[in-house]
């Protein structure tokens, strides 16, 4: 059966943006970058929220960008099958399509589906929706070593109590921490 995982970069203290909306400090470096590439290469559908979507909608043009120096991530990302989960949005772009059911259904379905690769979740909302209905397998923290003071949240507020089984961690040369955590069920 098909894993789902929850991974995005996150601040030491637990935010993925800012109490202003900014996250330019989870740009990665060369390092991080490529480890990246490594992982969405395990993924065989992305679900996004609108937010999340939004802003992933540069690398389905990215290849376009006469400045871009390493294409490979919009080789992988732009065939990619991706959900897109909004009450706000009419149509998407690209490898995408709009949820057509509720989180939990959509996630049965994917799983039962034949195919390859990770489920992954993208969006503090989403993936808290997620966590409450018991749906995360793999929680994968990329920690920078910033304290941000406020903003969403990696984790929801008021998470029932989860068990996690450590699986890896890894330091980058940029002080970055990556830390990936099994459901222990």
């Amino acid at each position: 059966m098909r894993g789902v995982t929850y991974s995005m970069s996150v601040s030491l203290d637990g935010y993925i943006v800012g109490p202003d909306g900014d996250f330019d400090w989870t740009a990665p470096d060369d390092e991080v970058f490529r480890f990246w590439i490594g992982e969405i290469r395990q993924v065989g559908v992305h679900l996004l929220g609108r937010r999340l979507y939004e802003t992933m909608l540069y690398w389905e043009t990215a290849d376009q960008d006469p400045t871009l120096d390493d294409r490979e991530w919009t080789a992988l990302w732009k065939p990619l099958p991706k959900v897109v989960f909004s009450t706000t949005l009419s149509a998407v772009q690209g490898n995408a399509r709009l949820a057509s059911g509720g989180l939990a259904e959509e996630i049965e379905r994917l799983r039962a589906e034949p195919g390859e690769g990770d489920i992954a979740i993208g969006g503090a909302t989403l993936a808290a929706e997620a966590a409450a209905l018991g749906l995360i397998d793999e929680y994968r923290a990329m920690v920078y070593p910033v304290l941000v003071g406020g903003g969403i949240p990696f984790f929801p507020r008021r998470e029932r109590r989860v068990d996690l089984e450590l699986v890896e961690t890894r330091t980058f040369s940029s002080r970055v921490v990556y830390l990936r955590y099994r459901v222990a069920r």
